[in-house]
């Protein structure tokens, strides 16, 4: 199976096929509004706002399995994200990403790429202490660790780059950039 394949599920209910993406490079991003990472929707946003005629797409699938830091309504994030960040990505019914009742779309984005690590720094460092208590093996396997952590889609549909949470929004962006 191929990402286009896949469909997840828009607030209302509605399948969202990945397929209405093709040949447009695709961010699928887990997010969360109370979360240390929750300013990165500004980033997202910047990036949107940059390259979205250039053919980018970013698909915001909120999700509440760490911490809890996603208690709302789909229709209390979505004012969330409006009203404080100004998204105009579209926004998926929120939803898991790990987990028995995970989107396939993620087992399919965790297959294709696995974690390689939270990189260097003081959050990087304080995201590997806190995932050791949570699951002492998070290292060795693919799962999402945390909110944020973004699957870079390209134009052909193939899944070319993961980005944990601590990644500079910078690097992100320049990835992106890359594909257009």
């Amino acid at each position: 199976m191929s990402f286009y394949d896949y469909s997840v599920k828009n607030p209302k209910g509605e399948d969202v096929s990945m397929k209405d993406f093709q040949g447009k490079v695709v961010l699928v991003v887990n997010t969360a509004t109370g979360c240390g990472f929750t300013p990165q929707y500004k980033d997202l946003e910047t990036m949107y706002e940059a390259f979205h005629d250039k053919g980018l797409e970013i698909l915001d699938i909120p999700c509440n399995q760490f911490a809890g830091q996603t208690p709302g309504t789909d229709d209390e994030i979505h004012e969330f994200c409006t009203l404080r960040y100004n998204t105009q990505f579209p926004q998926m019914k929120k939803s898991d990403v790990n987990g028995e009742n995970e989107l396939p779309l993620y087992t399919f984005l965790k297959s294709q790429q696995a974690f390689k690590g939270f990189g260097k720094g003081a959050k990087a460092l304080a995201m590997g202490v806190m995932l050791k208590k949570i699951d002492k093996d998070y290292k060795n396997n693919p799962n999402i660790k945390w909110n944020f952590t973004k699957f870079l889609v390209d134009r052909e549909g193939n899944v070319v780059d993961r980005f944990e949470p601590t990644e500079d929004m910078k690097v992100v962006s320049e990835k992106v950039a890359e594909l257009l």
